[in-house]
């Protein structure tokens, strides 16, 4: 029997996490979880293929852009549930049990969210977080691990540059349950732009999605 689980990492420029995020899945291709990983790459200038390949994940490679990036990687995957996890995410060592256990269901399922380092700060970010997604809106740094039918069932990811995330999870609205297993993800951006800028600038921005303002813009505005 083949191992049941595709792992897709979207990347650009993660030299520096992609191999901690894949370093913590030993455990699964241990157990026998993981069939693949495959990386999807939105054209790095750095060493993020190479770390990818070092690591013997497949990579397919095409435009930068969050959700364009994970549907590719998702239309290539052959295994029956699909792993979503951003480069600088990594599951905590005890993951295999409660995904083992998850396998049994037919939901998305999605991981409590942990900021490795974050402090008190990151406690309070994360416990907001892990609320956000007791109410059916979990977003990507919490991974996402689902059948692959019902992920074509709801049509996959958008083919756009931000919100991807939130898309999914509204069309897996009352198919969302929660893994009891943490996904630590780094607190860089956080620390770097202002905990309580950079959340109050996610929330604005969800909230100017929900209102129907136009992804593209949205995404100029994010990075700039």
């Amino acid at each position: 029997m083949r191992a049941p689980i595709s792992v897709i990492v979207p990347t650009l420029n993660a030299e520096h996490q992609l191999g901690i995020c894949l370093g913590a899945l030993l455990p699964g291709l241990e157990a026998g979880l993981i069939r693949e990983v495959i990386v999807s790459d939105g054209g790095s200038a750095d060493a993020t293929v190479a770390v990818a390949r070092a690591w013997g994940a497949e990579v397919v490679s095409g435009a930068a852009s969050r959700g364009g990036q994970l549907r590719r990687g998702c239309d290539g995957a052959q295994g029956a549930w699909l792993l979503v996890l951003h480069a600088d995410t990594a599951l905590a060592p005890d993951w295999v049990g409660p995904v083992v256990q998850h396998l049994e269901t037919d939901r998305a399922g999605w991981f409590r969210l942990a900021f490795t380092r974050g402090g008190l700060a990151g406690r309070f970010v994360a416990g907001w977080a892990n609320l956000r997604s007791l109410l059916g809106l979990p977003y990507g740094d919490q991974g996402l691990l689902l059948p692959r039918a019902l992920y074509q069932a709801v049509g996959g990811y958008p083919d756009q540059p931000l919100m991807e995330d939130v898309a999914i999870a509204r069309a897996l609205r009352g198919r969302l349950a929660r893994i009891e297993a943490v996904a630590g993800t780094s607190p860089e951006r956080y620390r770097s732009q202002g905990w309580l800028r950079r959340g109050a600038r996610n929330l604005w921005t969800l909230l100017r999605y929900f209102a129907g303002v136009d992804v593209s813009v949205l995404a100029r505005q994010y990075r700039r």
